[in-house]
């Protein structure tokens, strides 16, 4: 499943790349059309979040009820989700898909020459197993990035400009411990990271304010609020160890995100008003 995404992925970028011929600004292209598409399940996702957060209310209710009695609290949570219309697993989607969309990224930016450029079987393993013979190459996780920057001056058909803004997208912090260049992306990352989550706090402290609610956080803002610090976690050891090509994509997705975040709760919270 993730290499079909990775592959169908790869037609679009490369599309984007054909325009332009800049690797850098084909990735922002491709990360703000791919957030466009996304839009309908983002827009679901938080109207799920703050319908979530009202019936938590009535859950805890459930919960004091029926305490000492799980088939009838169970029973009554069911009842409960089917009055609001809504599903206990509505938020495993957007998990599921958010997993689903890193590694075919990943997947793509690993081997831009047989997901993005589609370059003949054949020729890659002919060159893969030349740049394999050599030393230095020798357990080279990415052999296509090795392909690009030592064959693609010389072949056309391998040749992707991967020079943005004085950074080489195809450069792995890992591999690049010297070059403080190689952790800008990284760095500016981390840092959207972290607004993107103190603004996901805030916004849930206010809720929480405005409802009178108890410090106390349920199951699944406890896992919600887990899981926002885990995944740039995981992002950012896996953008260590893989092109810089795939920690731009992550730091244009987050500034994207953070500014759909901004208009979405200014939108519904408009439309809770009316």
């Amino acid at each position: 499943m993730i290499s079909f995404f990775a592959n169908l992925f790869g037609y679009v970028l490369n599309f984007l790349y054909q325009l332009i011929h800049n690797y850098g600004l084909a990735i922002i292209l491709f990360s703000i059309v791919l957030k466009v598409v996304m839009l309908p399940i983002s827009i679901k996702q938080q109207k799920t979040m703050k319908k979530s957060a009202k019936i938590q209310a009535k859950m805890r209710e459930i919960q004091d009820k029926y305490k000492n009695n799980p088939e009838k609290l169970n029973q009554e949570t069911i009842d409960l989700y089917k009055r609001e219309k809504m599903s206990p697993f509505s938020g495993c989607l957007s998990a599921i898909i958010q997993i689903i969309l890193l590694f075919a990224v990943f997947y793509l930016v690993r081997s831009p020459l047989t997901y993005m450029s589609k370059v003949e079987p054949a020729l890659v393993e002919q060159y893969t197993n030349e740049i394999k013979a050599q030393e230095e190459h020798k357990n080279d996780p990415y052999p296509e990035i090795a392909i690009i920057k030592e064959k693609g001056q010389t072949d056309d058909r391998v040749n992707i400009n991967m020079e943005f803004v004085g950074l080489d997208l195809s450069s792995v912090p890992s591999q690049n411990v010297s070059d403080w260049r190689v952790y800008v992306i990284p760095a500016l990352y981390v840092l959207t990271s972290f607004v993107s989550m103190r603004m996901t706090t805030s916004i849930q402290a206010k809720k929480k304010d405005e409802e009178g609610k108890s410090d106390e956080m349920d199951a699944v803002a406890q896992a919600n609020k887990s899981m926002s610090y885990i995944m740039p976690i995981m992002s950012v050891s896996i953008a260590i160890i893989a092109p810089l090509g795939l920690a731009l994509y992550w730091l244009v997705n987050n500034l994207l995100m953070i500014i759909e975040r901004l208009i979405l709760n200014r939108f519904l919270k408009d439309e809770e008003e009316e």
